[in-house]
């Protein structure tokens, strides 16, 4: 999954410096999802983790 992420970013950011046409924007809006749901993902595995560890202790 990761790969892709990459993949796209990469995407993006050629689309960027062409200045975001058809499949560009696709592309990046594609990576903006996968950069948010990436986000949203580790912090709710950060958050489990820190809820774990206090109740070990």
């Amino acid at each position: 999954m990761l790969l892709w992420v990459f993949i796209f970013l990469i995407v993006a950011i050629i689309a960027g410096l062409l200045g975001f046409t058809g499949l560009m924007v696709a592309a990046a809006e594609i990576a903006k999802i996968l950069f948010f749901i990436f986000i949203v993902l580790f912090l709710v595995t950060l958050l489990i983790h820190l809820i774990n560890r206090s109740n070990r202790l």
